[in-house]
């Protein structure tokens, strides 16, 4: 079992982006987009200070938003990399198994990636991530490189906010 104090946290201001990109979506009427929270089993609890000192992730996550924009369903991870390469070990079987699970039923998956070392967000289609994740099952590259995220899926950020309606767009276009 994975602690919470373990790398299962990283990614947080990614997501504390998304969170505020998925709150102007909803306010704008755009979508509903509702981070899912990976549940947890308290082992120490700090009384005095009513925190959670130690924990175990009860099971297993499947991806960290889902929900629909303007009637389409989405569900997505947040991946962040302090390199220009991401180890596919980061993605697990069964987020990918939930993944293509989602999109057999009509709904788009994929993930919002952000190399923090050059500060650049991508939106990768799960049908490209599927290609990553083949690939390293058959004994080859076990990473992908940020040179391979294709350059029309970029996503455009402005302050606080992580625009990737605009490249879920282009993903529709691309079915």
């Amino acid at each position: 079992m994975a602690t919470w104090n373990s790398r299962g946290l990283r990614g947080s201001t990614l997501e504390d982006l998304l969170n505020v990109t998925n709150e102007k979506y909803r306010t704008q009427k755009l979508g509903l987009i509702q981070k899912i929270p990976t549940p947890i089993k308290p082992i120490q609890i700090d009384k005095e200070h009513h925190q959670i000192t130690l924990a175990y992730f009860d099971q297993r996550s499947t991806v960290d938003y889902i929900g629909v924009v303007q009637g389409i369903p989405v569900c997505f991870d947040a991946k962040e990399c302090s390199g220009t390469s991401f180890p596919i070990q980061n993605i697990h079987e069964h987020q990918i198994v939930f993944m293509e699970d989602f999109e057999r039923q009509g709904g788009v998956a994929f993930l919002v990636i952000y190399f923090s070392s050059v500060n650049k967000y991508f939106y990768l289609r799960f049908k490209k991530l599927v290609e990553f994740w083949n690939r390293s099952k058959t004994g080859k590259r076990k990473s992908f490189t940020m040179d391979e995220m294709e350059p029309a899926f970029e996503i455009q950020c402005s302050g606080y906010y992580v625009h990737y309606l605009e490249t879920l767009q282009k993903d529709l276009n691309l079915r």
